[in-house]
């Protein structure tokens, strides 16, 4: 049996749970507080006076800043292997889709937040070295060797990209946390508690069952409360 094939049949155990992986929590939870962080510290970064100390900041915001590259590729690769659980949020409808647009909205964003930082920090500061978590250096982008003018108009440029990231980042996490305490505890549905480790697990639904919060259609509601009433 091949490795891929052992993966998948492990995280098995936890996707007919309707939960995900201990590996994909991991990856979840571990980028959620890095985004966390990251936005945090760039704000206090940019608050400090030009000197060593902001360049220091800048430096700790790109090292976290390529971290949050290499683990979103990671991630990617990890969910093209091993398929999340099939849970009540993946019911047709609008809710759904915008559930999925959302979720790749988030992958487009973080890959090009660290990017365009990466651009910004090869075309000003060179010199100064990269690296992922200040452990394992990381190379620079080759514009070093371009005019001078040239790289001031890259900066510019992915500095605009980086900020319109950012705003798009502010909208995207309020919704995305919302929309999932609203399935949870107006809708009760298990999406919620298949990426939260700390929450039972529910019984695995026989294949074709309704979903839990699964309501009768309007006319029969309507039909029904007419029934209570006579």
């Amino acid at each position: 049996m091949s490795l891929v094939a052992r993966l998948r049949r492990w995280a098995r155990g936890h996707t007919g749970r309707d939960h995900y992986s201990p590996v994909g929590m991991t990856f979840h939870w571990l980028m959620a507080a890095l985004v966390t962080f990251q936005l945090w510290w760039g704000w206090r970064v940019g608050r400090l006076p030009v000197g060593a100390d902001k360049l220091d900041g800048y430096q700790v915001h790109s090292q976290v800043g390529i971290l949050i590259m290499v683990l979103i590729f990671l991630r990617a690769l990890w969910r093209l292997m091993i398929p999340g659980p099939v849970n009540d949020a993946d019911k047709p409808g609008w809710q759904s889709r915008a559930a999925h647009l959302t979720h790749y909205a988030f992958y487009a964003v973080l890959i090009i937040l660290p990017i365009s930082g990466w651009v910004m920090w090869s075309s000003m500061a060179s010199d100064q070295p990269l690296s992922v978590a200040g452990a394992t250096p990381w190379p620079q982008l080759p514009l070093g060797d371009l005019p001078s003018q040239t790289r001031y108009q890259l900066m510019a440029s992915a500095e605009r990209v980086h900020l319109f990231a950012i705003v798009i980042l502010l909208v995207m996490i309020p919704l995305h946390v919302g929309a999932a305490l609203k399935h949870h505890f107006w809708n009760g549905d298990d999406s919620l508690a298949g990426m939260v480790p700390f929450l039972n697990p529910l019984p695995p639904r026989p294949r074709g069952a309704k979903p839990r919060n699964s309501r009768p259609p309007r006319s029969d509601r309507r039909q029904g409360r007419r029934s209570r009433a006579t």
